[in-house]
């Protein structure tokens, strides 16, 4: 098991879950619209699920089935960044901001 950042992340990206985490999983640079938790590192100790404002964060099982594709995006961040973030762009495109 593993915890999984959602969709409610997208462009939101408030980082209380990643000051609380004990082993420093949770990552996101500046471009990117959400954070990401390494899967391969998380301790399911679920200490990032009260601090996150937006109730993105779930243990995998939990996570709401219309959210199931997050799982993989979560994972793929760490092997090919672009490509999660292409990913997510494709999940709920950016909406243009005033020209």
């Amino acid at each position: 098991m593993t915890y999984v950042i959602g969709e409610t992340c997208l462009d939101v990206k408030d980082k209380a879950c990643a000051e609380v985490c004990p082993v420093d999983c949770i990552v996101g640079a500046d471009e990117d619209r959400m954070l990401f938790i390494n899967p391969l590192e998380c301790i399911d100790c679920g200490a990032c699920v009260d601090p996150c404002p937006v109730d993105a964060i779930y243990a995998e099982e939990d996570l709401p089935p219309e959210w199931a594709r997050y799982t993989a995006l979560n994972a793929l961040y760490f092997e090919d960044p672009e490509a999660a973030r292409r990913e997510a762009e494709e999940i709920r495109p950016r909406v243009p901001g005033p020209a």
